[in-house]
């Protein structure tokens, strides 16, 4: 497998603690006054985990989740995190494979895809809708988030994030330029420097994100029979997307 992260999984935790402050209330909300509280929730691209502390602490204990996770070097932090809880240990099953070859429970509460729909073309979001949207209970959501740039434009290379343990400081740098109709290719650099500002290390890499805005996944996701809106904080990009008529049937 083509791992994105096998040269950034090391920075990549504490480099969106912040961003979780900003995701993790939206996510709460959006979670709230879910019906079947036995099914399954589905964590999507759950990465180190911060998700499935959230979705775990916002749902009944009784509640179990399914953190999906196909990079080796994030889910090693996602394994450690849910062992090292007994709460998340006992109800938390980390899957290592991808969004649309995971075997799926025949009934989901919820889908959660945060940071990872970029990662989906148009078509592998049609076959991943295709998968979800029959297994949801009636009132079962999908929740995601819309990163930007949520167009096709190239963005100007800044700090994304800084967080400093010990006397180590740890940044994130992005930049992107246009990659296709609906893409973008981000130039990421990681840097760690020592307080005076002396240089440790510097990793780089590029990856190709899938773009699309509130409109573009409104029409999808009502093409399925879903109802979309946002949630939290608007500079979260976060939607919740529900089911209302009766459970379908899947054929796979």
């Amino acid at each position: 497998m083509d791992d994105p992260y096998a040269r950034s999984a090391e920075y990549m935790d504490i480099l969106i603690a912040d961003a979780w402050g900003l995701f993790a209330p939206g996510l709460v909300e959006a979670l709230s006054g879910l019906s079947g509280e036995t099914d399954v929730t589905v964590d999507l691209g759950a990465g180190t985990g911060r998700g499935v502390e959230t979705i775990c602490a916002a749902l009944p204990d009784n509640s179990p989740v399914l953190a999906v996770e196909p990079s080796p070097t994030l889910r090693a932090v996602l394994l450690a995190r849910a062992h090292g809880d007994a709460h998340l240990r006992a109800r938390v099953t980390v899957s290592p494979t991808d969004a649309l070859n995971t075997p799926l429970p025949e009934r989901i509460r919820a889908l959660v895809a945060m940071n990872m729909i970029g990662h989906l073309s148009p078509d592998d979001r049609r076959e991943l809708w295709r998968r979800i949207v029959p297994r949801l209970i009636p009132g079962g959501r999908v929740i995601l988030n819309l990163s930007p740039p949520t167009r096709p434009v190239g963005i100007t290379r800044s700090r994304m994030a800084s967080s400093s343990v010990g006397d180590l400081t740890y940044e994130g740098w992005a930049s992107a330029e246009v990659a296709g109709e609906h893409r973008v290719r981000w130039h990421m650099t990681y840097l760690v420097q020592r307080a005076e500002g002396r240089p440790v290390s510097e990793v780089t890499v590029d990856y190709d994100w899938w773009v699309m805005d509130e409109a573009e996944l409104s029409k999808e996701l009502t093409e399925h029979g879903l109802t979309t809106r946002q949630v939290g904080h608007p500079d979260a990009g976060l939607y919740v997307a529900i089911r209302t008529g009766g459970q379908l049937r899947h054929q796979d």
